[in-house]
C-alpha cells in the first residue's frame, strides 16, 4: 500500500470527495435509529476529554476563531503534518487543543473534571461520541464507523426520543461534512502553493525532520487556517 503522503494530491482530493458524496447519500434516519439503539448518556467521565483516550481533537476553523477569542494558548499544530517541502517545513491541515502536561493528558479546558467551557464547546465535543465516517477496524475492514469508544464511557441503553436522535444525527453528519470539506481545501490550497513557490513533499526530509523533532529539534510547521497558512516554530517538550 501507497503511504498516504506518496499519494499524488489529485488522487487524495478524488478519495476525500468520494468520501463526502458517500456521506449525503447515507440514510439520516439510519443514523438517527443506530443513535437510538445504542442509547448512549454521558456520565460526566471525562474520559474523551484526555489525550490517553482520545488521542487529540482536531479543530474545525470556526472552532480555532473561537479558541482564539477565549485562550489562544490552547491552541497547537495538530500532528502528524501531512507534508513536508525540499527545505523541512511541514504542513498540516489545521489545529488540535492543546493537552495538560498530567497523567492523562488531560484538555486544556478541563479543570477538575469539568469542562470550564461547555456552554461554549466546540463541535466535535458536541457531537462527540457520535460519527460517520469510514474507516478500518482492528482487522483492517473498512466500514462505516458510527459510534467512538463503545463499552469504553457513559451509559447504554437508554431511552432516546426521536427527535432527539434526529437532531444528533444531522449534527454528527454536518460535522463530518465540514471536516471533510476542509481536508478538501487544504488540499487543493497545497497543490496551488506548491506549485507558485516551486516546493514539493520529500518524505525522506519528512522523515529525517521528524525524527530530529522527536530527539528535541525545533521545527517550522505551517498550519491551514482560514484559507491560508499560519507559521508556528515548535519544539517536542
Amino acid at each position: 500500500m501507497i503511504p498516504v503522503s506518496l499519494t499524488p494530491i489529485p488522487f487524495r482530493i478524488a478519495a476525500l470527495t468520494q468520501e463526502r458524496n458517500s456521506l449525503f447519500a447515507f440514510p439520516l434516519e439510519r443514523l438517527a435509529e443506530i443513535i437510538r439503539e445504542i442509547g448512549f448518556r454521558c456520565t460526566s467521565c471525562a474520559k474523551c476529554c484526555t489525550r490517553e483516550f482520545n488521542g487529540h481533537v482536531f479543530l474545525l476553523d470556526r472552532d480555532v476563531t473561537a479558541v482564539k477569542a477565549i485562550d489562544p494558548a490552547a491552541l497547537e499544530p495538530a500532528p502528524s503534518p501531512e507534508f513536508c517541502d525540499q527545505n523541512g517545513t511541514f504542513y498540516v491541515s489545521g489545529y488540535a487543543l492543546k493537552t495538560r502536561d498530567d497523567a492523562t493528558g488531560s484538555c486544556w479546558f478541563l479543570d477538575e473534571g469539568r469542562c470550564r467551557i461547555y456552554d461554549n464547546r466546540f463541535a466535535i465535543c458536541r457531537v462527540y461520541p457520535y460519527m460517520l465516517h469510514r474507516e478500518p477496524d482492528e482487522h483492517g475492514t473498512v466500514d462505516w464507523r458510527q459510534f467512538s469508544g463503545l463499552d469504553q464511557h457513559g451509559e447504554y441503553d437508554i431511552p432516546i426520543p426521536d427527535e432527539e436522535s434526529h437532531n444528533l444525527a444531522i449534527q454528527t453528519k454536518e460535522y463530518e461534512n465540514a471536516f471533510l470539506t476542509q481536508e478538501i481545501q487544504f488540499l487543493e490550497f497545497m497543490q496551488h502553493y506548491f506549485s507558485r513557490h516551486k516546493l514539493r513533499h520529500v518524505q525522506k526530509v519528512y522523515d529525517d525532520r521528524l525524527r530530529g523533532y522527536l530527539k528535541g529539534d525545533e521545527i517550522t510547521v505551517k498550519v491551514f487556517y482560514d484559507g491560508g497558512l499560519e507559521e508556528h516554530r515548535i519544539r517536542n517538550e
